[in-house]
């Protein structure tokens, strides 16, 4: 239980690698502010709900707040409804993110535009609301979901890989900003995991990418979930301004 006492907001935790990041976190302890963008249809809201309700029978507090991370003023009340329910953020995970992919030539201006204002603009929305608290506390942990792809880029995904890289140098310029202050930031780079957008990938893909896995097998949601759970705690207090790689060698 070493997030005992500990409130977490997870951006995009209501599904996916976010629902894994938000258990995980529950398991130590940790209360759980289950964020989701409304879709229309209230699937997001509903897949929330039931991650919350997963939180709740570990024992911890859970609530779902709604905002898209890619408009501040929407993240600026959402840490305000954590705030006021939880009164408290000691731990951020910037786990949202989209992919609208196509080669350059074929990619319009709207696809780049959407991809860079959620995973990259939310990540410094979310950043900025809450390390207006943290500061306050003199304590906090940020942790950023970056990708493989934003180091090693990827075919028809310039978007989505400037994206991720970006969150990398913004990781890195924060934690020099905080370091002082008792609060580290990290970031978090998956390889290929079997969630989310990995789903999308087409079979005869898969098959080339996994002979370049030299452990030979994909990912688990619940890896990546168990290391965001260790930067998260005090164990790695002294942790701030990495990248570290979650990939099976995948990119070394």
């Amino acid at each position: 239980m070493r997030l005992k006492d500990k409130v977490a907001l997870v951006t995009g935790g209501s599904r996916g690698m976010g629902r894994a990041i938000s258990l995980q976190l529950a398991e130590e302890g940790a209360a759980i502010a289950v964020n989701y963008v409304e879709d229309g249809k209230g699937i997001n809201r509903n897949d929330a709900e039931e991650t919350a309700a997963e939180i709740r029978k570990l024992k911890t507090g859970a609530v779902t707040v709604q905002a898209d991370v890619a408009d501040a003023a929407q993240v600026n009340r959402m840490a305000g409804e954590v705030m006021e329910r939880f009164g408290r953020i000691d731990i951020l995970v910037n786990n949202a993110g989209i992919n609208k992919d196509a080669t350059l030539k074929n990619m319009e201006k709207a696809a780049w535009d959407a991809v860079l204002s959620v995973n990259l603009t939310g990540v410094f929305n979310c950043t900025k609301a809450a390390l207006a608290f943290m500061a306050e506390a003199n304590s906090g942990r940020i942790i950023n979901v970056s990708s493989v792809i934003g180091q090693t880029g990827g075919f028809g995904i310039s978007n989505y890989a400037a994206s991720k890289a970006g969150i990398i140098g913004f990781t890195k310029s924060i934690a020099k900003e905080t370091a002082g202050k008792g609060i580290t930031v990290n970031a978090v780079a998956p390889g290929f995991i079997e969630v989310g957008m990995f789903e999308s990938i087409p079979g005869k893909v898969r098959d080339s990418i996994l002979k370049q896995v030299p452990m030979g097998r994909w990912g688990k949601p619940e890896e990546v979930g168990k290391l965001v759970a260790f930067l998260a705690s005090e164990d790695a207090a002294y942790i701030t301004g990495q990248v570290i790689h979650v990939n099976g060698g995948y990119y070394m």
